[in-house]
């Protein structure tokens, strides 16, 4: 009796450990998606067309973008209210825009921070709006620039949000750098630009980056 007890119980733990990696996966997933909607219930009624949202991304180069900032915003997007719905723009592959919550819930931990211009009541007026989203939308479908040059052939994230509001409004939020000004010495920044770059590392191109938006002077935070 024992030996058939245990020959059926054998199975079922090794059923349930190879189950749990992806059980426990799932689970995180659900947490990170309930978690994102409430804090997108909680912040919806204070968006404002046109701000900006900072997160931690969880993609796979995430890491060496906080290494060489020192800081955890490795992803951005812009978001616009459409048919009574947030959308966040963003450039991902290829630039393209998603719901608020789902945008929430790919970041790490849901977590976000959302800024606007600080004087976005006098600034973004309704024709002002409409340039900035024009201005986005002659990027829409473009790939994403994993080498992150200044050219608008591709474009990464917060390219894309410098170059809208800079074309829409003229405001120039966050300071542009060069390739070399970064903190290029952690290992895993260098095997990130080894493998993008090989040995010709484009130190001199043009840069902006998630946390000098998100330092920006010209925003404030939404609470």
């Amino acid at each position: 009796m024992k030996l058939k007890f245990l020959l059926f119980l054998v199975p079922l733990l090794a059923l349930a450990v190879l189950a749990y990696p992806h059980l426990h996966n799932h689970f995180t997933r659900f947490q990170q998606a309930r978690r994102a909607d409430t804090e997108v219930t909680r912040i919806a009624p204070k968006l404002h067309n046109g701000d900006l949202i900072f997160q931690t991304s969880t993609s796979a180069q995430s890491q060496a973008i906080q290494l060489a900032t020192h800081s955890p915003y490795s992803h951005c997007g812009i978001l616009f209210e459409r048919g009574g719905e947030w959308r966040v723009f963003e450039a991902v592959q290829p630039v393209s825009e998603t719901s608020l919550a789902h945008w929430t819930a790919r970041g790490k931990g849901g977590r976000f921070v959302v800024k606007r211009l600080h004087d976005a009541e006098t600034v973004l007026t309704s024709s002002a709006l409409q340039r900035l989203q024009a201005a986005g939308e002659q990027y829409r479908g473009k790939s994403y620039d994993l080498y992150f040059g200044w050219s608008d052939d591709r474009i990464y994230c917060s390219e894309l949000l410098w170059k809208m509001y800079q074309q829409a409004t003229g405001r120039e939020i966050g300071e542009l750098q060069t390739l070399r000004e970064f903190d290029l010495s952690h290992p895993a920044v260098q095997a990130k630009l080894k493998e993008r770059y090989g040995n010709r590392i484009p130190l001199t191109e043009k840069v902006i980056s998630p946390v000098r938006m998100f330092e920006s002077k010209e925003l404030v935070e939404v609470r």
